[in-house]
């Protein structure tokens, strides 16, 4: 009798299949079973308490007829514009100094660190009383919960490029700005991006908690008169724009890391189709 192993038979029919499902179709049938569900499960609900996608939808509808829900939408997406832009353009070349400089680590990074675990939502109102009501504070809310977590991966992102790179930039000596911007900010790329996805969630967050705290405008005046009426299905609209807002902004931070950063994406070995 031999001892040589038989080949174990694999399905390459289900194995086939499985690499042909996109990515999107199993994004897609996800949220429709969620949707199912919690319009079965929600209908049982008392409205008061809860709601169902099918009456989202028709306050939703509703809020886009009376003009209601773009104009509250246009008002928020000011002041995170404002806001968010400021702390990528501060953020990252703050978190390229911190992480290049030792100096600079030492003396500012910890007051990163702390500010980043600051509940920084206890401050707002102090930032009332610096910039009023209006804009200015909406956007500097916006700035100062998203600014550290690009700072930090920023940092973080340049303290871990390998030394021999840098070694190799300075033998062929390079000025240090030439390193900066030739080997170490293309190898902090992917840090970046992930800052910058960390930043839009908190920025999204930031950019209510603002309008709950200061001039009622915008998706927040929406979510506080929704509720103060009990009306469920009107307080969900604005939630769920700010869930698909804060989904959609990812998905163009990771399209913007692929354009800018393909090599992380092929290193990773992942399929993105």
């Amino acid at each position: 009798m031999s001892n040589e192993k038989k080949p174990v038979i694999v399905d390459d029919m289900a194995i086939k299949l499985k690499r042909e499902v996109p990515n999107w179709v199993i994004t897609l049938s996800s949220v429709v079973l969620v949707l199912l569900l919690w319009e079965y499960f929600g209908r049982n609900v008392n409205p008061i308490f809860g709601s169902h996608p099918v009456a989202i939808g028709i306050a939703f509808w509703k809020m886009v007829k009376s003009g209601l829900l773009l104009k509250a939408l246009a008002q928020s997406l000011q002041a995170f514009i404002v806001g968010y832009g400021l702390s990528v353009i501060v953020g990252i070349p703050l978190g390229l100094l911190i992480g290049r400089s030792r100096v600079l680590e030492a003396s500012i990074g910890v007051f990163v660190t702390a500010a980043y675990a600051m509940p920084l939502v206890a401050l707002v109102p102090l930032l009332v009383l610096w910039f009023g009501l209006g804009f200015t504070v909406k956007a500097a809310v916006v700035f100062l919960m998203a600014v550290f977590p690009i700072v930090i991966n920023t940092w973080l992102g340049v303290r871990g490029v390998p030394k021999t790179l840098i070694e190799v930039g300075k033998s062929l000596v390079a000025p240090p700005h030439v390193v900066m911007m030739r080997i170490v900010l293309p190898a902090t790329l992917p840090y970046i991006m992930a800052g910058t996805k960390l930043a839009v969630g908190r920025a999204v967050v930031a950019m209510v908690i603002a309008e709950f705290f200061t001039a009622i405008s915008g998706l927040g005046s929406i979510i506080i008169n929704a509720a103060n009426s009990f009306d469920t299905a009107a307080m969900f609209v604005p939630v769920i724009v700010i869930m698909i807002l804060a989904t959609g902004l990812n998905s163009f931070v990771g399209w913007i890391e692929r354009r800018v950063a393909p090599w992380h994406t092929e290193m990773s070995g992942r399929s993105e189709s």
